[in-house]
């Protein structure tokens, strides 16, 4: 294999890498948090919609490697095919979890005082 296409690789998954440790950092307050208060809502709203864009992004690029390889020439082996199911099941477990998060914090941070 040529050194460029080893650098080239490399490359991508160190932008991989980096991406998803932008993403965690993104995604670390809602994680942690157990009240969101009216100062700093907006902050944390907004890093936590980045964040989970970024996801659904790479769930989608995900989804799409697995079901249209950019090559047809070379089939994907059993293991790859399984690696991008599992990786777009957790991608998409992550999504549900941190959407659920959101919505549970912004619930628990209103003074909701609701009777029937």
């Amino acid at each position: 294999m040529p050194l460029e296409v080893k650098l080239k690789k490399l490359g991508q998954a160190a932008l991989y890498l980096l991406l998803w440790a932008f993403t965690a950092w993104l995604l670390y307050p809602l994680i942690v948090l157990d009240k969101v208060y009216a100062a700093n809502a907006k902050e944390y709203l907004f890093r936590a919609v980045i964040g989970i864009t970024i996801m659904i992004i790479l769930f989608g690029k995900t989804v799409f490697d697995l079901f249209f390889p950019m090559s047809t020439s070379n089939k994907m082996t059993a293991i790859q095919v399984v690696f991008l199911t599992v990786y777009s099941m957790v991608l998409a477990g992550g999504i549900i979890l941190m959407l659920g998060r959101l919505v549970s914090l912004f619930i628990r941070s209103q003074d909701l005082d609701v009777r029937f």
